[in-house]
């Protein structure tokens, strides 16, 4: 007997916290945090801002654990110079910017939101699923690529690497599996614990650096032998630097963070006098940690970029070497000894495999705020669960299909990073021009400029990465339009208003039969409506004693899948009613205001349609794309969704 209720069982925790279909239709707005999500969770628990700062350094502060290493391949000798320019790009291009998304998307949204509003149809669509892809490639290969690093660490401990050398896929699997099983738990737990690693990890790479700057301060050598290879190796000090500005690019990965800063705003305590419109508070919060943790990691990058570029040998960087992934490690077990580069190796195990929680909720707050929006995705893509699985299972993917190497990963990882910094760039710069701010719409401009090279150097130096942007574009797009395509009848109106005359019209007809006929307006001059009323009167043989209501649909964005409908009423001619909608698809309309009369009167109203001339399935593609072309059948079939009772289901014909 028990056997029947465990799939229910199953499906209640998969979906639990998933707003029922009703309620969705009748009262959800696009800008309301998905059901389940951690902006949803964290709707009415804020946390201090320096705490949630703790969840998104996760993915910031743990790129010191093969950020240095990554510096010295791609600058070798000049890798500080290098360095530094990226720390002014970082506090003088990337955080101004992401000040401002705080300020223009305060509910977690990011720049994605912000280019959203400045295009409408279909285009607009394509472009946020473009950004949604790389997006999704920025966060799943923190994913994977943490969790990978998190394994060569693992590995190439002393102690460890005869025992596990060989199983880094497997490893890096389990870490990805142990990722989703704390999100499958719940989200709440994941600050604290994020807290705690934040704290010890940063507070071990004090130690590690403030002695590698002790070594280099005890072995004066050390620098003037660097200065030396310097000016052997580049000549003047303008050639360093402009060398310094040719390479920085490739060190694109000390940028990561600032999306997920914004992304994980909606936990930001606020202040009691915010409102959901302009939540003040929240802003200056997640401004604060946007702005600490940026100073915080620049202190971090320009130091150990000097004392692991100093310290150790350069071939100890390459693949295969010592240092490779994991300078400071070296000089941890160096300079300290086994047993503290041991602690130190698995505070980095722990923050670069937990790294991944940041990105994780990134990915649970952007898709399903968009997808089921755009109608594409399935309904149970706004529950949290489900996606968590969703999610670990393309990670998995992932770490197969680059065989858990870090380095094979840092293309893909840095073109997701920079698209996204950069399309927040232009999104401000047109927010600041908008706004009449010549200034700082120049001062971002200039930004975007910068981030726009910097994004076209890493594509060309790298185009494994915008390649496999391109797939998770395609797989998102491809995947969208076929659940698009499968939830085409699905009635998608989530609330109807009448205005006070639609309302009259209404209440007159309740206790008689209650007949539409659905127009499309034209001149809509007196002969339309005279001709139109005796046509249909004559191909349905309605009795001349019954009255009949025009109804008039007016298609806005097409594109958009889930909309609210507002129903005004009015008198044209002096004696023909009018009900005139506004909707994203006529048939939706339709149906959906057949229903609504339905429950208010407790009555089953009839429609009267013409029948639609040409090809059908060209009509078909009109109403997937424009919302309209074959309106009769397709009223019916969506009221046939919306409605499984027959005899419930209010009248639809055509002649």
């Amino acid at each position: 007997m028990a056997t029947p209720t465990q799939p229910s069982r199953l499906r209640a925790w998969l979906l639990e916290g998933l707003t029922d279909q009703t309620k969705h239709r009748s009262g959800h707005r696009p800008e309301e945090e998905p059901d389940g999500s951690p902006a949803a969770e964290a709707a009415d628990h804020g946390r201090p801002w320096w705490r949630v700062m703790c969840l998104t350094g996760l993915d910031y502060f743990s790129t010191l654990g093969y950020q240095p290493g990554i510096a010295a391949l791609a600058a070798g000798l000049l890798s500080p110079l290098a360095t530094i320019v990226l720390v002014v790009l970082t506090l003088l291009g990337a955080l101004p910017v992401y000040r401002r998304v705080a300020e223009e998307s305060p509910h977690g949204e990011g720049s994605i939101a912000m280019l959203e509003r400045l295009l409408s149809f279909w285009k607009g669509k394509l472009f946020v699923l473009t950004l949604l892809g790389f997006a999704a490639t920025d966060f799943l290969i923190t994913i994977t690529l943490s969790a990978a690093d998190a394994t060569a660490h693992l590995v190439e401990n002393p102690h460890l690497t005869s025992t596990l050398n060989g199983h880094q896929v497997l490893i890096t699997l389990i870490m990805i599996a142990l990722l989703g099983a704390v999100f499958l738990k719940g989200f709440s737990e994941a600050i604290g614990v994020a807290v705690v690693l934040v704290f010890s990890y940063l507070a071990l790479n004090v130690v590690v650096i403030s002695v590698g700057l002790w070594q280099v301060a005890s072995e004066p050598h050390v620098i003037t032998d660097w200065k030396a290879a310097l000016t052997a190796e580049h000549g003047n000090v303008f050639m360093m630097i402009a060398i310094a500005l040719v390479v920085f690019p490739k060190l694109a990965l000390g940028l990561s963070g600032f999306e997920t800063g914004v992304a994980v705003m909606p936990h930001v305590q606020g202040s009691p006098e915010d409102t959901e419109e302009k939540p003040a508070g929240r802003i200056r919060g997640t401004k604060k940690l946007l702005t600490t943790a940026a100073v915080i990691m620049s202190v971090f990058l320009i130091t150990s970029s000097f004392v692991t570029t100093l310290l150790i040998p350069p071939a100890a960087f390459q693949p295969g070497g010592e240092a490779n992934g994991r300078a400071l490690a070296y000089l941890a077990h160096e300079y300290l000894g086994s047993a503290f580069g041991t602690v130190y190796d698995i505070s980095t195990i722990l923050i670069l495999w937990f790294a991944g929680s940041s990105a994780m909720a990134g990915l649970l707050n952007l898709m399903p705020r968009y997808l089921p929006r755009y109608g594409m995705a399935p309904q149970w893509a706004r529950a949290l669960r489900p996606m968590v699985i969703v999610f670990t299972l393309i990670a998995f993917l992932v770490t197969w299909i680059f065989d858990a190497d870090v380095d094979a990963q840092g293309g893909a990882y840095a073109t997701g990073v920079l698209v996204l910094i950069t399309s927040a760039a232009v999104a401000v710069t047109i927010a600041a021009r908008r706004a009449g701010e010549r200034g700082w719409a120049i001062g971002f401009g200039v930004i975007s400029a910068v981030f726009v090279y910097t994004t076209a150097v890493n594509v060309a130096e790298r185009p494994d990465g915008v390649k496999i942007g391109a797939c998770f574009i395609a797989g998102i797009m491809a995947l969208s339009l076929l659940s698009r395509l499968a939830r085409v009848f699905e009635l998608r109106v989530t609330h109807v208003e009448f205005d006070d005359m639609a309302q009259r019209f209404i209440r007159d007809t309740a206790n008689r039969t209650i007949r539409f006929i659905a127009n499309e307006p034209d001149n809509r001059d007196l002969d339309e409506y005279r001709l139109k009323k005796a046509q249909i009167r004559a191909d349905n043989d309605i009795p001349a004693e019954d009255d009949v209501m025009f109804v008039e649909v007016t298609v806005l964005d097409a594109s958009e899948f889930e909309s609210g409908m507002r129903v005004r009423g009015e008198v044209l001619h002096g004696r023909y009613r009018v009900l005139t909608l506004e909707s994203s698809s006529i048939p939706n309309a339709l149906a959906a205001l057949l229903l609504h009369v339905r429950d208010e009167t407790g009555q089953r109203p009839h429609i009267y349609f013409e029948w639609t001339e040409g090809n059908p399935m060209a009509n078909f593609l009109r109403f997937f794309l424009f919302g309209q072309g074959e309106v009769a059948p397709v009223t019916r079939e969506v009221i046939r969704e919306a409605e499984p009772d027959r005899d419930r289901r209010p009248h639809v014909h055509a002649g």
